[in-house]
């Protein structure tokens, strides 16, 4: 078992890099979502996606 991580340290290394950057990502993007931030940043004006991206909250 101890010669499979030797051997492959640099993979492994490299996938634990790759999965802490996504789960960063997936964080930073519930964070935003949570405060009602948008990702895009745009004037919503112009964008065919506008009444689906910025929605009132049910009271």
């Amino acid at each position: 078992m101890w010669s499979f991580f030797v051997q492959n340290w640099g993979s492994l290394l490299v996938a634990a890099i790759l999965a802490a950057v996504v789960a960063g990502i997936i964080f930073k993007l519930k964070a935003d979502k949570k405060k009602g931030t948008s990702s895009c940043g745009c004037n919503c004006g112009h964008c065919p996606s506008a009444g689906v991206c910025h929605t009132k909250p049910r009271q």
